[in-house]
């Protein structure tokens, strides 16, 4: 059942196990690694916790040991747990951060006994076992979103500094939907496209135009797990030309169509009737 979905893996192999899937996971990584998420190659130092949402692409190229936890929506919905965790937003599904975060050695050390407690229950499931199961997953989810809420403060204090369009990320909130030309946010910043997309990519480590077709994505995922429209609502709420055109762009962009990603990702008990 879905309700039940958790898989803790010990090895590095099974990372490609998530790629085209409808789970959360979290990848706890010891060492330093190389990955792509949503097409964007990061290289990591030092050791980290990396968070990947449902159907988001991804590619490991290489690192340190690694392990994984994966769980479906239905096990553990991150936005109705929202207030304990506050995770969504900060950990998964925000395209303006990295979707890791390093953390200390003592830090990821916690994880790591935290994530061993989790194989260990694994090994011989029991009813019994799924209250506590959430609870340590939930509590490795509260650690990396303090843990990640520091690193963002750190970052916003360099970019205040260091960045004149730092804003963006607020500027493209407003306009994403009707709004979809690098030049209008460039105008709006007096800046040639060319000037401007160097500045972003400096600032988010993407182009303005990656910045703008993932918004566009993350919303349709969004629309279609926190709400019941039907896709034909959903593509003209995005301002797409028809449901059809919004069915193939959505699956250019994920792999699977929406009426696929909603079928297997399910719509939250959180969802607006």
């Amino acid at each position: 059942m879905k309700s039940e979905q958790i898989y803790i893996s010990p090895v590095c192999w099974a990372v490609d196990d998530i790629v085209g899937k409808p789970l959360y996971a979290v990848l706890i990584i010891a060492d330093g690694a190389e990955f792509a998420v949503d097409c964007t190659d990061y290289t990591t130092s030092k050791p980290c916790l990396l968070f990947l949402s449902p159907y988001q692409a991804f590619r490991w190229k290489g690192g340190g040991s690694v392990r994984m936890i994966t769980f479906h929506g239905d096990f553990y919905c991150i936005e109705y747990h929202k207030k304990e965790v506050a995770c969504n937003g900060i950990l998964f599904n925000n395209i303006y951060l990295q979707p890791y975060v390093e953390v200390s050695a003592e830090i990821f050390s916690d994880v790591e006994s935290i994530v061993q407690k989790l194989f260990d229950l694994q090994q011989a499931p029991s009813q019994l076992d799924v209250p506590i199961i959430r609870t340590y997953l939930q509590l490795v989810l509260a650690l990396a979103s303090k843990q990640k809420q520091l690193a963002m403060a750190e970052d916003r204090d360099l970019a205040t500094a260091e960045s004149d369009v730092m804003n963006f990320n607020s500027l493209l909130e407003s306009n994403f939907v009707a709004k979809r030309s690098v030049s209008f946010y460039a105008g709006y910043y007096h800046l040639t496209v060319d000037a401007f997309s160097k500045k972003v990519k400096r600032q988010f480590g993407k182009t303005p135009s990656k910045l703008i077709q993932e918004r566009l994505v993350l919303e349709a995922k969004k629309l279609l797990h926190l709400t019941h429209k039907s896709v034909k609502e959903i593509a003209a709420e995005l301002n797409f030309e028809d449901e059809f055109y919004f069915s193939r762009y959505f699956k250019k962009e994920v792999g699977v169509s929406p009426k696929k990603f909603r079928e297997e990702v399910g719509i939250s008990i959180v969802a607006k009737k």
